[in-house]
């Protein structure tokens, strides 16, 4: 689980509670690309004096549930959830940067009575403005249109779709008024290692009064046409009726750049490693003074299913030596998931090849 508070607006980042949901979807959305909006349409027979439900009917079999597992720098393992919406009928999924950030594996499961689930992988995002954009395999994905957050003005009702609290029985339906717009807030995070003194902070966001919690980050915040105008991020769990989402126009052209020319994946082990120190190879008696320490290893991950343990010391893979995790890391980016590759570690002194099948590597160490 990871929880982000700030002594600044006492914000807490949404998105990483240890529980997935499912629920009952109702009919296909319009589909559009992604950096134009479309007029509502479809999606059930709502009563016409209930705006909210159309909008819901329309654009809930796009909501997705957003699983992340996460392997600590302790070599600790977790798992969170957030969620996210579908923006291309082809499986382009956009959520927050921070629902997937340190990611070893990343699912997404439909908001269907009976979901189906997908392996995804991050193809690129804007973390300043807490953007991530996965990539699922799969074809006519219902979709929602991204609106225009140009166009809103203070009062206007939105529509807030999430996976708040990570409840049993699916997504959670909120709704408000625009109560801000164009906030720069500032959000403390303490497993953030490249942010100054742990703190991000987002501008370009829109303050609702529609309820946002925990889980709902990554989420769509809908106009009543149904077109998404903001991105659920951030809640204030010391106050009523504050919730924040990244403005839609500041990340389409990230969505669009990241569609146009997607990061490529690359080879991935699932374990958190270290540079093995002069001190931890006389600890563990290795023969070696220099490679990758593994701190701990994914469950069901190619390392772990290969018998890599921790306190393992690579010192080889595919015949290349690694000298530091650095090494590693540089190996690993120039091999294609699905490859089969020979791993040599040092374990206790003993010398154990091992006969790896590379993953998909879920998410890059930083976002364009």
């Amino acid at each position: 689980m990871k929880i982000r508070s700030t002594a600044t607006l006492a914000l807490v980042v949404l998105g990483l509670v240890a529980s997935a949901c499912t629920i009952q979807a109702g009919q296909q959305s319009s589909t559009s690309s992604p950096a134009t909006g479309t007029a509502l349409s479809g999606g059930g027979t709502p009563a016409a004096d209930e705006p909210v439900a159309q909008v819901v009917s329309a654009t809930l079999p796009a909501v997705v549930n957003v699983t992340t597992d996460i392997l600590t720098p302790q070599g600790q393992t977790g798992q969170g959830v957030g969620t996210g919406f579908i923006v291309r009928s082809d499986g382009i999924v956009v959520t927050n940067c921070h629902v997937v950030e340190d990611g070893t594996k990343i699912t997404v499961s439909t908001s269907a009575k009976n979901p189906q689930r997908y392996d995804a992988r991050v193809i690129g995002g804007d973390c300043e403005h807490d953007l991530a954009v996965l990539k699922i395999d799969g074809n006519d994905f219902p979709t929602v249109p991204l609106g225009n957050s140009s166009d809103m003005v203070l009062g206007q009702r939105v529509v807030a779709i999430g996976y708040a609290l990570a409840l049993q029985g699916g997504p959670t339906v909120t709704t408000g008024i625009v109560s801000a717009l164009d906030r720069t807030v500032q959000v403390q995070d303490p497993n953030c290692t490249v942010c100054k003194n742990f703190s991000r902070t987002y501008s370009s966001v829109i303050q609702t009064d529609a309820a946002i919690n925990h889980g709902n980050s990554g989420g769509p915040l809908l106009n009543l046409e149904g077109q998404v105008v903001g991105i659920n991020s951030a809640g204030d769990d010391n106050a009523q009726s504050i919730g924040f989402a990244i403005a839609i126009d500041s990340v389409k052209d990230a969505i669009d750049h990241a569609i146009a020319s997607p990061l490529a994946p690359t080879g991935y082990l699932g374990i958190q490693t270290a540079d093995l120190t002069p001190a931890m190879a006389q600890q563990l008696g290795t023969t070696t003074q220099n490679g990758a320490y593994v701190i701990g290893t994914t469950k069901g991950g190619p390392a772990d299913a290969a018998g890599m343990k921790s306190g393992d010391v690579i010192v080889s893979v595919d015949g290349k030596a690694v000298a530091s995790a650095h090494d590693l890391g540089d190996i690993l980016g120039g091999l294609q998931p699905g490859t089969s590759v020979p791993v040599v570690v040092d374990r206790g002194g003993q010398q154990v090849t091992l006969d790896v099948t590379l993953a998909a590597r879920p998410l890059p160490s930083q976002l364009p």
